[in-house]
């Protein structure tokens, strides 16, 4: 394909080797042309025609890289985007951006002054569940919203010596990794709330950061109830819906992630499609009558994310993902620490 934007890696840890290489790998859209790996050559299954190079300033020094893709552990965010984004590269950052919303806001300040895009890679918006969930709430069966309830548990009684996520201070562990998606959910669906209330926790012997949150996000007739903990031997529901008149559940996680991880490429008409067993179930009353219906799961699809990003950079298309959005929810888990701190509800 003719056009294709000049793209880098800026790691190939677990995200460069499960999401963001196979993604832009399939995209006839892009072109890797280099990766950064400080002592490894990981990528070159991948992608055997990039660059491997050792530096950062390797990829911001060549001209010819229009994109990078920030994918480093959260604590260099901030200062490689920065650099990045003076360099006048367009930026994809994992999510969460930044560690702090301010930190965040002068990212944004300087892609603007730069003239360059900016987005955060938040893909669990295009989860298969969670399109499903949006189709049930703009569905109304289920009437007034009364709760909203989203779970991201997990089984791991070990602590993992080998990686950044185990270690490191309140800005680390599950609140800022997988809150940070479910926060993001959230607010697409319902926007800012009013308020936050937290319980953060280490529950798995020998932690050292959260592996445990209770939120409660507080809206104008409604709560948002999210939670997390990594000793959750047999799962629950995924999302749990409440309404006047009626009750939606929705049980297993988006296929795309194992896919990904077993080596399969996002290719191909079934790809991120989910069997009939795993569909969510609605129970809802209308006119004096019950009904009980499955949800056929949508497909979920990653690769909408990059589309959109190439859109936006060759098309002037409007982001999906828009930094100030992330700003959002980087306050809510800033307020949600400070909830833990001083054991109250922070009002936003």
């Amino acid at each position: 394909m003719d056009n294709q934007i000049n793209t880098a890696i800026a790691s190939f840890g677990m995200s460069g080797l499960v999401f963001h290489g196979p993604t832009l790998n399939v995209s006839n859209k892009f072109r890797v042309t280099h990766i950064l790996e400080r002592s490894k050559n990981i990528s070159k299954k991948l992608f055997p025609n990039a660059q491997i190079v050792r530096s950062f300033d390797q990829i911001l020094d060549n001209p010819e890289v229009e994109l990078v893709v920030i994918n480093t552990p959260d604590s260099l965010h901030f200062e490689m985007a920065k650099m990045a984004l003076i360099a006048g590269k367009h930026i994809v950052v994992e999510k969460p951006i930044t560690q702090k919303s301010s930190d965040a806001e002068e990212l944004i300040r300087l892609a603007k002054e730069n003239n360059v895009l900016l987005t955060v890679y938040q893909n669990r918006r295009w989860d298969g569940d969670f399109l499903t969930v949006q189709k049930v709430i703009a569905e109304k069966k289920l009437g007034r919203m009364v709760e909203f309830e989203s779970h991201f548990d997990r089984y791991r009684t070990f602590i993992n010596p080998n990686t950044w996520k185990e270690q490191g201070d309140e800005y680390s562990g599950a609140l800022y990794n997988l809150g940070s998606h479910m926060i993001d959910q959230v607010v697409v669906l319902f926007g800012r709330p009013k308020s936050v209330l937290a319980h953060l926790k280490i529950v798995r012997t020998a932690g050292i950061v959260t592996d445990y949150y209770d939120i409660r996000l507080e809206y104008e007739t409604f709560s948002a109830l999210l939670k997390c903990s990594y000793l959750v031997k047999n799962e629950g529901p995924r999302y749990t819906i409440h309404g006047e008149m009626g009750t939606f559940y929705k049980s297993g996680l988006d296929p795309q992630e194992e896919m990904l991880k077993n080596g399969a490429m996002p290719v191909g008409d079934n790809w991120g499609t989910e069997p009939a067993e795993e569909w969510g179930t609605i129970f809802y009353e209308k006119d004096g009558e019950e009904f009980e219906e499955l949800v056929e799961t949508i497909p979920g699809n990653y690769k909408i994310f990059y589309d959109n990003v190439y859109d936006a950079i060759r098309n002037g298309a409007e982001l999906f993902v828009k930094p100030e959005e992330t700003v959002e929810v980087l306050k809510i888990m800033e307020a949600c620490l400070e909830s833990n701190r001083e054991k109250k509800t922070v009002v936003l």
